[in-house]
């Protein structure tokens, strides 16, 4: 499994993007935004009770959820950030796209 993983963000007019390190279990949120990178990363620095589905739509369970604890913890996280930080993770966005023009 990849120890590694990438993802845009955006927060009003900026682009950004966050990495994550899953040997150092470290993530850098890469945005020229001080407002938008310091929720970002007070939130990932968190842990978070998420409602996690199952079976069906129905059927979901509240668990302890640490960010930067495996690439699949951060990734369930981050569908998340919005809600507590009004940064928009841009999934279909290509991350690459996004270092290489960080603005609109």
């Amino acid at each position: 499994m990849e120890n590694k993983f990438s993802v845009a963000i955006s927060f009003g007019k900026d682009l950004g993007w966050i990495d994550y390190d899953g040997e150092s279990k470290s993530a850098t949120v890469n945005i020229n935004n001080d407002e938008a990178k310091s929720l970002t990363e007070k939130y990932l620095g968190e842990k978070h009770s998420i409602n996690v589905p199952h079976e069906t739509l129905m059927d979901f369970t509240p668990e302890e959820i640490d960010p930067l604890a495996d690439v699949e913890s951060f990734k369930l996280a981050l569908t998340r950030l919005w809600n507590e930080t009004k940064v928009h993770v841009d999934w279909s966005r290509p991350v690459d796209y996004v270092k290489a023009h960080p603005s609109y």
